[in-house]
């Protein structure tokens, strides 16, 4: 059994007016506040759980043909016996009647769906956050397809090297924070 955290975001490519300045001593790292924009593009990525590697495609748009498209590419991308199971949002595009279709073509795909921000989807928005700061941001991108090869380039090295999300936080910790946190703003307990 594979299973995969699907998140879909959206990236911008930009070019700054100026090159970025780097660090100095005494003064921090230069970056203009005006930027020419390039195009965006909608990275879709399923994470496996159990070990941290990384599915990836760019599209323009976040649709449903897109979609359909990223479940070809990760068909063509695992092993025929196993089953596979996607966490996803409540996004319209997973819901929508061709996808259904394409799954109820193929029994070994299960879509299982999460509340709106819920833990299990926070683990692939942690890797989309990995990949903005250390591919994306402060950088420039000239053609719109340097973006794309970046990602690419990121999703490949991050795959040669992948390592699962680990909880670190239990659930008597988490309770007692939000037990903190309620006191502090209001002086309730719960």
């Amino acid at each position: 059994m594979l299973l995969l955290i699907f998140g879909c975001g959206t990236l911008q490519s930009a070019l700054h007016s100026q090159p970025i300045l780097p660090l100095g001593l005494a003064y921090v790292e230069g970056v203009t506040h005006d930027y020419f924009r390039r195009g965006t593009t909608a990275l879709s990525a399923a994470l496996d759980v159990a070990n941290g590697s990384v599915i990836a495609q760019c599209k323009p748009r976040p649709r449903h043909q897109q979609f359909l498209s990223f479940l070809r590419h990760i068909e063509a991308s695992v092993p025929e016996h196993l089953e596979v199971h996607f966490i996803v949002d409540n996004y319209s595009t997973h819901k929508h009647a061709e996808v259904r279709a394409w799954l109820a073509k193929r029994p070994r795909y299960s879509l299982h769906f999460t509340p709106t921000y819920s833990s299990w989807i926070n683990q692939v928005e942690r890797w989309f956050a990995l990949i903005t700061q250390r591919a994306i941001r402060r950088d420039s991108f000239q053609p719109f397809p340097d973006l794309v090869r970046k990602i690419e380039r990121f999703v490949t090295h991050y795959n040669a090297h992948p390592q699962p999300f680990m909880w670190t936080a239990t659930a008597d910790s988490i309770l007692a924070k939000l037990e903190r946190f309620s006191r502090a703003i209001n002086g309730t307990e719960h």
